[in-house]
């Protein structure tokens, strides 16, 4: 089975992440015996892209979500970062400014969304406003509430337009995160990764996992799959990811597009440029000929 069709949450499916293993590697067994698929995927992806690109007639929004230290950056690295940067792009959602508080929740992500041709990453997205803004209680449930539909509507709008959304939720244990975060405090190199909201967000977990499988079960539609990615394993992560995306883009139907000039004209104009660029070369009276 695909991986696309194992890890999609089905529309209205009732989610229960206790009971789904983010420990889960399939039948591999190592990073080294998933590294040679890894790597077979992130090449039909820049390939693929390459495809998007030129088309410039469908684009593709990659959501990642999760909790803190369960890889998003690492996908972004490992899978990204080989594709060609003028058709790719990253956007991290933080704390919104002045300026996107003051429209709807939904405004700084329409700004971010992809062009015809253009791959976009969402490091964390608009669902922040139905996770931390529910969890910390920044707004009332009457507000937060209703705007699972409006988010629906806004990625049923981006779909029609011909931008294809996957959604993926990273799905690490609690044990796996405080060992993420022992290493960030052992690693010098890390260490700038520590926040004072590291731990007081830990001892929010109970209530974000409720939050998650409520925005899983209701904004998973066939337009916007939410696929929950088992990711204790950093190596698994990637290779289920990079396989979705990949098969995504194939089944897009992605082609050169056709040309719009007359070939044998522009290659009779080739070959007469090449013949006077060859008459220069032989010109002693050119400073540029050969000696």
């Amino acid at each position: 089975m695909s991986y696309s069709k194992k890890f999609m949450v089905k529309p209205g499916e009732k989610i229960h992440l206790d009971k789904i293993d983010p420990a889960y590697t399939d039948q591999h067994e190592s990073h080294e015996k998933a590294l040679t698929k890894i790597q077979e995927h992130v090449g039909r992806m820049d390939k693929l892209q390459y495809l998007l690109y030129a088309d410039g007639d469908q684009s593709l929004l990659v959501v990642l979500q999760a909790l803190d230290a369960a890889g998003k950056d690492g996908v972004i690295r490992h899978l990204f970062s080989g594709m060609n940067p003028q058709g790719t792009s990253v956007f991290g959602f933080k704390q919104p400014s002045k300026e996107e508080a003051a429209h709807d929740f939904l405004w700084r992500a329409h700004q971010r969304t992809p062009s015809k041709g253009e791959i976009v990453i969402f490091n964390r997205s608009h669902y922040e406003d139905v996770l931390v803004v529910r969890v910390h209680k920044l707004a009332k449930k009457s507000i937060w509430s209703k705007r699972y539909d409006l988010i629906n509507d806004f990625e049923k709008m981006l779909s029609s337009n011909g931008t294809r959304i996957l959604k993926f939720f990273l799905h690490i244990s609690p044990e796996e995160q405080l060992e993420r975060f022992k290493q960030r405090l052992d690693d010098p190199a890390r260490n700038w990764k520590i926040t004072d909201a590291d731990y007081s967000e830990r001892e929010l977990w109970p209530k974000y996992i409720a939050a998650y499988e409520d925005a899983l079960e209701k904004t998973s539609t066939q337009h916007a799959p939410w696929y929950i990615i088992p990711a204790n394993h950093k190596w698994f992560r990637n290779l289920a990811i990079s396989e979705i995306i990949a098969d995504t883009l194939d089944e897009m139907g992605l082609k050169l597009p056709p040309t719009h000039v007359d070939m044998e004209a522009i290659r009779n104009k080739y070959h007469i440029a090449e013949q006077k660029q060859a008459g220069k070369g032989n010109d002693p009276l050119n400073k540029n000929s050969k000696s």
